[in-house]
C-alpha cells in the first residue's frame, strides 16, 4: 500500500531537493520517452537505466528518491503517478518505455505494457542478448491499464520492464548510490538490447 495516492499528497509532506528530485529531457522529434517513475533509492538502478536508454536521442523522465532512509514511502503506483513534468514528457512522445524494480532474486525481466508489438520486439531483442524474459504473474505488475504512466503517450500504449533485484544486482557494483555509479558489462548489454528492440519497431 502506497503512503501517497498522488503527487499532490506527496509534496504536502516531502520536499523537492531534499527528499526527491525530478530530471527530465523533452527532445524534439523523439518518438519514445524512457522513464523511471520510481528511480533513485526507491527502486535502485531504474533511473540510471532509463537515462542510459534515452541516451542523446530519446526523451526521458525520472522521479528519484533521495532521502537518507525510507525512500519506499515515495512510491506512487504507476496508475496514479502524476508528477507534472514527467507526465508532460510522456505526453510529448508517441510511446514510453518504463523501467521498474521488482524484488525477486532470480535474474529476470518481467515485460508488460499495452503495446504488444513493441513488447514483442523488445522481448525478442532481450532474449537474443541472453536475458530471461517473461510476464509477471501479478496482474498489478503487467502494466496493462490505460492509466499506467507507460501507456500515456500519444498512441495510448507503451512497455513496462520490471527488472528483478537479482538482475539489477548484476548491472552495478552494488545497488547503493556509490555502487550504481559503477556499471557492468551486463548493464550496457541490457541497454543495447532495448535499443535493438526499439530499432526493430522503427522507433529509434
Amino acid at each position: 500500500m502506497d503512503k501517497y495516492s498522488n503527487f499532490e499528497a506527496l509534496i504536502a509532506e516531502q520536499t523537492e531537493g531534499r527528499d526527491f528530485r525530478v530530471r527530465v529531457a523533452l527532445r524534439e522529434g523523439a518518438m519514445v520517452a524512457s522513464i523511471a517513475p520510481h528511480g533513485g533509492a526507491i527502486e535502485p538502478g531504474t533511473s540510471e537505466l532509463a537515462i542510459a536508454i534515452a541516451g542523446n536521442q530519446l526523451s526521458f523522465a525520472v522521479f528519484e528518491g533521495t532521502k537518507a532512509t525510507q525512500n519506499r514511502e515515495l512510491h506512487i503506483t504507476s496508475t496514479n503517478f502524476d508528477e507534472p513534468r514527467c507526465i508532460e514528457v510522456v505526453a510529448g512522445a508517441r510511446t514510453a518505455v518504463a523501467i521498474h524494480g521488482e524484488n525477486s532474486q532470480e535474474a529476470t525481466v518481467f515485460t508488460g505494457g499495452a503495446d504488444m508489438m513493441l513488447r514483442s520486439h523488445i522481448n525478442n531483442a532481450l532474449l537474443d542478448a541472453g536475458f530471461t524474459v517473461r510476464e509477471h504473474e501479478n496482474p498489478n505488475l503487467q502494466g496493462k491499464s490505460p492509466l499506467n504512466i507507460c501507456n500515456r503517450g500519444t498512441n495510448g500504449a507503451g512497455v513496462q520492464l520490471e527488472l528483478s533485484r537479482g538482475l539489477r544486482n548484476t548491472f552495478f557494483e552494488s545497488l547503493n548510490a556509490a555502487g550504481r555509479a559503477r556499471q557492468t558489462q551486463e548493464f550496457h548489454q541490457f541497454v543495447d538490447a532495448v535499443h535493438q528492440g526499439l530499432s526493430r519497431a522503427g522507433l529509434l
